[in-house]
């Protein structure tokens, strides 16, 4: 039986830049739109030409689809204007982009309270506009407003928003969840009863994620009927988001439930590239990707107890839903105090440490995790600090650097222009093939000031740790003795390829559990580039 085809809209670029915080520049845009594009996205929202400078120049200068429709965004004609002579509607259609979507209000409420016109001039504005976008040669679609709550409103209404936009020509009409509030099983009906007078293969779904349904009310809009759906990379969005791509995505082609009813563009060989594309959009705003997210994040495929362990070496299928490396991910068997030698034994094959399970090391190093762990140190978070821990209890680690001595000062004074301040000054003495090195670093703080002293000079290993950086440092307390309280430090570091590792440290003195940190994040550097160990 021939499957559905389901085209996919992503809308990162406008309504993903509308999150808090969150600023693409030109070049931003068109490595994101490109990073889409290969992988097979149908159609790609760049955001609204005219409503602010950056949108215009990216639609200015737009990226080199190779397959996606590019899409401009904006909205209606103005009442008072017809829709040849409005200068909204003309900085879309000035774009060369082939497909433009409009945004148009199909709830009543909004039509008497925000636009203050008659509802019957609202609906022949709707048709107007997309006559005039299909009139000058390029695919339109209404973007249709608060179309749920208008619908549970006034369907009579609402249906004639959209009924307007069809009967004008428009290749796809949203229905829009705008405030989130939709449930799955309202989504479900309402789309049924749409689909009785406008096909389903003319209509999509845009939804907000304000009661964390974006994907579910996205998935029933297509057993409802829906073809097109919208959605961004990660679920950016304002407030909660919008519906995830990267989670609808590898749903509709791997859960049975959809990939036999329906088909998408996307090649099933570049799911894998979905974590990669995660990614990238994480990369370029500067924050650490969640590692809880479904389907890509690191801990997707994790498994921590040791039953689990067990069962998942037996049958990786009992506690997975999907094949990890099916969407670019990888199964990891974590380390922990609930963790049992089946764990260990394939934490460590999977670091390319093959040894048998009865070696008595294992037992040793099960117990060393153990107490570690009733310490404060949590090996499931950072895995790099358990591989280092696992080959020095097996004397597989090569000696690199030894730290014979550290001290860090911090002072608060007044600068020379009379501002008060706070510097950091960290002295380090490392031991390297028996010459022992001294230096120093200055810092914002002390970790900075201890991280800058500790890297400049480790001797032969200092061109290794060239491209080392800390992403991220997390502090957190692990007992409530006030400021005599149990600290635990988790640093995460990368570098020029891409390679992301954490480390851990644990001490009453948090500069000393950053050290911690610090030194088996650059152990691990040394380890994982091959660095020749110590001489001496």
């Amino acid at each position: 039986m021939a499957r559905e085809r389901l085209y996919l809209f992503d809308t990162t670029l406008r309504d993903g830049a509308q999150t808090q915080g969150v600023d693409f520049s030109v070049h931003d845009k068109h490595r994101i739109a490109a990073e889409l594009d290969a992988l097979g996205i149908d159609y790609i929202e760049g955001g609204w030409p005219g409503a602010n400078p950056t949108d215009t120049d990216f639609f200015a200068s737009p990226p080199a689809l190779k397959r996606a429709t590019f899409t401009a965004f904006g909205m209606t004609h103005r009442p008072g204007r017809s829709a040849a002579n409005d200068p909204g509607l003309s900085d879309l259609l000035d774009t060369t982009a082939p497909a433009v979507c409009i945004v148009g209000k199909s709830w009543d409420y909004q039509v008497d309270v925000a636009l203050g016109i008659p509802r019957e001039e609202n609906v022949t504005i709707i048709g107007a506009s997309i006559a005039e976008i299909r009139k000058r040669g390029r695919e339109p679609m209404l973007d249709a407003e608060h179309f749920f709550d208008g619908y549970k409103a006034n369907p009579d209404y609402a249906m004639q928003c959209v009924r307007a936009a069809a009967e004008a020509g428009a290749r796809w009409i949203v229905l829009c969840d705008t405030n989130g509030g939709t449930l799955p099983h309202e989504v479900l009906r309402i789309v049924q009863e749409v689909t009785r007078e406008i096909p389903g293969d003319r209509l999509g779904i845009h939804t907000h994620n304000d009661t964390e349904n974006a994907v579910a009310n996205t998935l029933a809009a297509v057993l409802g009927g829906v073809r097109q759906l919208q959605g961004t990379i990660n679920g950016l969005g304002e407030r909660c988001g919008n519906a995830n791509l990267i989670s609808l995505i590898p749903t509709l082609m791997l859960k049975p439930e959809f990939a036999e009813r329906f088909e998408t563009g996307i090649p099933a060989e570049n799911l894998r590239k979905l974590k990669h594309v995660s990614h990238v959009l994480d990369e370029i705003l500067n924050r650490a990707p969640n590692r809880h997210q479904p389907y890509v994040g690191d801990n997707a495929f994790a498994h921590k107890g040791g039953l689990h362990a067990s069962a998942v070496a037996k049958d990786p299928h009992t506690y997975e839903h999907v094949p990890p490396e099916a969407v670019g991910n990888a199964r990891k068997i974590l380390v922990s105090n609930q963790a049992g030698k089946s764990n260990i034994v394939q934490r460590l094959t999977e670091l390319g440490i093959t040894i048998p399970g009865n070696h008595p090391g294992i037992g040793r190093l099960l117990d060393e995790v153990k107490e570690a762990e009733a310490q404060g140190l949590s090996y499931d978070g950072a895995e790099a600090s358990f591989e280092l821990l696992a080959r020095r209890a097996l004397g597989l680690l090569p000696r690199y650097f030894d730290t014979q001595s550290y001290r860090v000062l911090v002072e608060r004074r007044y600068n020379a222009h009379g501002e008060l301040v706070t510097m950091a000054e960290a002295t380090v003495k490392v031991s390297v093939d028996g010459e022992n090195l001294i230096s120093a670093g200055e810092g914002n703080g002390p970790v900075n000031a201890l991280d800058q002293a500790l890297r400049k000079d480790l001797g032969r290993y200092s061109s290794y740790i060239e491209d080392l950086r800390l992403i991220d440092y997390k502090v957190r307390i692990l007992n409530t003795r006030g400021t005599e309280a149990t600290t635990r430090v988790l640093i995460e570091s990368g570098d020029s390829k891409g390679n992301r590792w954490f480390t851990v440290g644990v001490s009453p003195n948090i500069v000393d559990a950053s050290y911690q940190a610090l030194n088996d994040s650059l152990v691990y550097k040394l380890l994982r580039d091959d660095a020749p160990p110590a001489t001496k």
